[in-house]
């Protein structure tokens, strides 16, 4: 009997090992830098966005910035004093939670945070977002779409319909309140009309000096990361 071509084995430990690669080049790189930059700092971003990002990079070209797993960074730099690459990088390793990122730079703090202090781009609000205002649509004809646009605006569940051609708006019609969550329905809508509720900033949380190495924190945490911290140094001691 012919052997089944669907017959054939697969080995894992092939995209284990690709996988491990990967990792491991990321925390020897940033070795790297910490041992060829001055200054590393923990950035945390609200309301990422690829484009904005590349931004950045592209101003700090001078410098290097990393993007990737929060715990494997945390590897790279140790989580404990016992660890550590370099003493009290535990201290800044704690500070890698939610959206963040490194930035190592031989520029100083103050040029840092004067420079993403002012780095504030506007735009259009996703699906759990809040709403930073209230938008609310008067009836009337909606000029600005053309008629093959109704059926859509209308799954959106505005009140519409086709008036001699015309997008209406049967009704008065309120997209968001001000501080609720945002559904995907409203935020298209938001987009759809070119309201623009989020925006895209960096924040400095932290700071590490390679030549004395002193940590700072920049910002306080907040009781989310606060709780986080102390339920991993539980986990540890466990």
């Amino acid at each position: 009997m012919p052997k089944s071509k669907r017959d054939k084995k697969v080995t894992l430990t092939k995209t284990t090992k690709k996988g491990l690669e990967v990792k491991q080049n990321l925390i020897e790189e940033l070795r790297k830098c910490v041992d060829t930059y001055k200054y590393l700092f923990v950035l945390s971003i609200e309301n990422m966005r690829n484009n904005k990002l590349k931004e950045v990079r592209n101003a700090w070209k001078h410098s290097r910035i990393f993007f990737g797993k929060n715990k494997v960074m945390m590897v790279a730099l140790g989580k404990s004093p016992a660890d550590e690459y370099k003493d009290n990088l535990h201290k800044l390793s704690k500070c890698l939670r939610g959206e963040v990122g490194l930035l190592f730079t031989n520029r100083t703090k103050e040029e840092v945070n004067d420079w993403f202090g002012q780095f504030k781009e506007i735009d259009y609000a996703r699906a759990g977002n809040k709403a930073t205002f209230t938008v609310a649509l008067d009836a009337g004809p909606l000029e600005q779409f053309p008629h093959s646009m109704e059926p859509q605006l209308r799954q959106l569940g505005l009140p519409t319909s086709l008036k001699k051609g015309i997008v209406t708006l049967l009704s008065d019609f309120e997209v968001c309140k001000e501080g609720n969550v945002l559904t995907p329905e409203q935020a298209r809508i938001l987009k759809l009309f070119g309201f623009e509720m989020a925006e895209f900033t960096v924040t400095l949380k932290s700071m590490w000096n390679s030549e004395t190495t002193e940590f700072k924190q920049l910002v306080q945490q907040t009781k989310d990361e606060l709780q986080e911290e102390e339920e991993e140094d539980d986990d540890e001691e466990d």
